[in-house]
């Protein structure tokens, strides 16, 4: 079988930050990078539970919404997969600063976390998801198209 393109990334020289993953047609695959891989400790399932839902119930209520295909979890659990159709990347990285910018001053319930909504509604926690989306506001404030590139 053929090797897929991400594991063709060298994960030992990934930063925090927000890269552009592939681009097919239309579609642009976006590697959210919220842990240095082998190197930092995995994000907690309930808080990346909470950003999935949050994250991806901002996006599809923003105004890019008929350009939002898939939000969700690395199974590695460094970051998220973020798929955009026909949206530029400056666009893209905005809307996620924002979408981290309402995670982590979110007050209220977690959307889509009733027993009938959810294959494992309990495993949420607002309060981590909100720490971790304050560090990726750092990290992605002054975040750009040309940084958005995997590092050689």
């Amino acid at each position: 079988m053929e090797r897929i393109s991400s594991f063709n990334v060298d994960h030992r020289k990934l930063c925090r930050g927000m890269y552009i993953s592939r681009q097919d047609k239309d579609i642009t695959t976006y590697d959210i990078r919220m842990r240095r891989p082998n190197t930092e400790p995995v994000m907690d399932n309930d808080a990346m539970h909470t950003i999935e839902h949050l994250f991806a119930t901002y996006v599809r209520n923003s105004q890019y919404e008929e350009h939002i295909v898939y939000f969700g979890p690395m199974g590695c659990r460094t970051g998220f997969y973020f798929l955009t159709r026909d949206m530029p990347c400056d666009k893209a990285v905005k809307l996620t600063l924002d979408a981290f910018e309402f995670i982590k001053a979110y007050t209220g319930e977690i959307p889509g976390t009733k027993p009938e909504e959810c294959g494992n509604y309990r495993d949420h926690n607002l309060e981590k998801a909100k720490i971790e989306c304050q560090d990726m506001v750092n990290i992605l404030k002054d975040w750009d198209a040309l940084k958005s590139i995997y590092p050689e």
